[in-house]
């Protein structure tokens, strides 16, 4: 599998090569309005829904052992499905560009990003660009400086700052307009979601094994969707509040292996904010990171290829340069 490697500069950076790389890279020259915060107003609606599907979830785990051993594993399935298209495809391939997928691999990771159900590629990509440009900031759509819950599942719940839809509809988004799965996976967005994310996984086990509808819909559904969920979430709150910081320490985002774990790889979040554009979110290709791994796969299939990744002498620069000292190799 070919990398491509990206030059480092005398002082440790590695530069941004794609015309529209920029947009992910924090941006040092914005300032925080003066004056009084804007009021926060509650999204009801937003509010009912998720209380709703973190009851069904809670009833969900209580359903387990009723469920048959297939149904399980089939839960288990789908979970990483979804969550490959959130982390394989929705964030490191369309938010990041960090590298090129072939129409096919595109389409499946539309697909597997429909059943996870956080927003069409185009908007999901568009604000975790924004995160990125304005991290920690009012521009940040989740920032972790409001504390836990905000940037875990609050941001959801409030209208969006100001700042964070002026800044995001600045953004140059040219890349995403042209992917003509992005742009169909946005226009039937809502039919795709509710195929996917909720017919699909509960129609399954009945059609296959026999499994009631009942259990169906409250563990391969619900249940699986809230983890899915709040996996996604921790890399937002716990990767930007507990671990450490070894490329820059000036920064929120930590290296947390309780998030690495649970979201297939995302948890290298110090290096990954650091060298936002390196596929693999981390120094060490795939080690405790499914995702890379399934990129690596897919680069050996030929559905995959110019994976973008940041040397091992760029990486020890910076984290010499501006690490909290806990850096180690390997």
């Amino acid at each position: 599998m070919r990398f491509k490697y990206l030059t480092r500069h005398r002082n440790g950076e590695v530069p941004n090569t794609d015309s529209t790389m920029g947009e992910d890279v924090f941006d040092e020259t914005y300032r925080e309005k003066e004056g009084p915060k804007p009021p926060m107003r509650i999204v009801w609606r937003n509010v009912l829904m998720m209380s709703l599907l973190h009851l069904g979830a809670l009833y969900g785990i209580f359903l387990i052992p009723s469920a048959s051993p297939l149904t399980l594993m089939w839960s288990v399935l789908c979970f990483v499905i979804s969550g490959l298209g959130i982390t394989a495809g929705v964030h490191r391939l369309w938010s990041h560009r960090a590298y090129k997928a072939s129409l096919p691999l595109r389409v499946f990771l539309a697909i597997a990003n429909s059943m996870a159900f956080q927003n069409d590629i185009y908007e999901w990509s568009r604000d975790h660009r924004v995160h990125h440009k304005y991290s920690e900031t009012d521009a940040d759509p989740h920032n972790a400086s409001r504390g836990f819950f905000f940037s875990h599942i609050g941001w959801l719940l409030v209208r969006k700052h100001p700042d964070v839809i002026e800044k995001g509809s600045k953004l140059d988004l040219t890349d995403l307009k042209m992917d003509k799965v992005v742009m169909f996976q946005r226009r039937f967005y809502k039919p795709s979601v509710v195929l996917m994310c909720f017919i699909f996984p509960m129609l399954v086990p009945w059609l296959l094994w026999d499994e009631s509808l009942w259990v169906g819909y409250f563990i391969p559904t619900l249940l699986r969707y809230a983890v899915v969920l709040n996996a996604t979430w921790l890399v937002n709150s716990a990767a930007h509040m507990w671990g450490n910081r070894p490329y820059d320490v000036q920064i929120y985002p930590r290296e947390n292996m309780f998030v690495t774990l649970g979201a297939l790889g995302e948890g290298f979040h110090n290096y990954h904010h650091t060298f936002p554009y390196d596929y693999s979110t981390s120094e060490f290709g795939c080690k405790l990171n499914f995702t890379t791994c399934f990129i690596n796969f897919m680069c050996f299939c030929g559905l995959a290829k110019e994976c973008k990744r940041v040397s091992k002498d760029a990486a020890q620069a910076r984290a010499q340069r501006t690490g909290d000292g806990s850096y180690k190799t390997g």
